[in-house]
């Protein structure tokens, strides 16, 4: 089999993310909100439903563009890159777990320092009406965002938060396509043992395989996605270390896994569009010659 394409992987988180933005919309609006000690925090779908009745349908899509253009950089780098690694490993034998994890993780890390001035227009754009009107950045797309980000801010600004951001990638590539890859073939090898019934290499095993990797990266990814999203969103110079003790100092340790849900929400069904759309379109590609 030819090598796999390097943007097959853009492509297919490209499509998973126009289906799921309006989650990514309400996680990073609960992850931005600050509250007090001991007060309700929003759920999704109060989010949502105040979004909606303040600006209509279309606001939960607010930052598509930016979403297209981190999938076309993050996640194209990420995925292409790992799908790279695995398959010079995979010309030597069966690559071993950890050896996966360790290309999951470096590929994740060249992502995450790619696709961060994307992350940083997106987490700007989805989060902009909740801030005051005379500190609104108003990027209409991402593009003019880009050009705005880097004609304010200048190099600092297109590196702001890329610290937290590639340490949340490394563990994103590692816990999402590393443990899909790990649950694929344990439930191709023990699937019989434990449900009586053999897996096969098909929908059904890549949905459940990739459903577990999201549940699992979900839960590992949390704290990093939270202080991304409070040091991207914010205009000031302070640091991780400050961001983090005082949200912890102020909020409670449970401020680490707040938007959890729906992260989750988010992450599960985006995990599962992503790796079933690469999946099928691997599948359609290996059928025409060169493939």
């Amino acid at each position: 089999m030819a090598p796999t394409p390097f943007w097959l992987g853009g492509l297919a988180a490209c499509m998973a993310s126009s289906c799921t933005h309006p989650l990514d919309f309400a996680k990073v609006r609960m992850q931005t909100i600050e509250s007090a000690p001991g007060t309700q925090k929003p759920s999704i779908l109060t989010v949502l439903r105040a979004s909606i009745h303040e600006s209509g349908i279309r606001s939960v899509y607010t930052g598509l563009t930016a979403a297209w253009m981190r999938q076309m950089s993050y996640s194209l780098v990420r995925l292409g890159t790992y799908e790279a690694i695995k398959e010079r490993l995979s010309r030597k034998g069966s690559p071993s777990t950890p050896s996966l994890i360790a290309a999951a993780s470096f590929a994740g890390g060249l992502g995450g320092i790619v696709g961060n001035p994307a992350d940083i227009i997106l987490v700007r754009m989805t989060s902009d009406s909740m801030r005051p009107p005379e500190q609104r950045y108003r990027y209409s797309n991402a593009i003019t965002g880009l050009f705005s980000l880097a004609k304010e801010e200048g190099l600092r600004g297109l590196g702001r938060g890329i610290g937290t951001n590639t340490t949340r990638a490394v563990l994103m590539n590692a816990s999402q396509v590393g443990s899909y890859d790990f649950f694929k073939a344990k439930l191709l090898r023990h699937s019989g043992n434990v449900f009586n019934y053999q897996l096969k290499d098909n929908l059904l095993l890549h949905v459940i395989a990739s459903l577990l990797a999201g549940t699992f990266a979900t839960t590992v990814c949390s704290p990093a996605d939270v202080m991304r999203t409070r040091i991207m969103s914010s205009s000031s110079s302070a640091s991780l270390v400050h961001v983090l003790t005082t949200s912890v100092r102020e909020e409670g340790p449970r401020v680490l896994f707040r938007g959890w849900t729906p992260a989750f929400m988010r992450l599960g069904p985006n995990t599962v569009l992503l790796f079933v759309f690469f999946e099928v379109f691997l599948d359609t590609l290996c059928k025409f010659e060169g493939y």
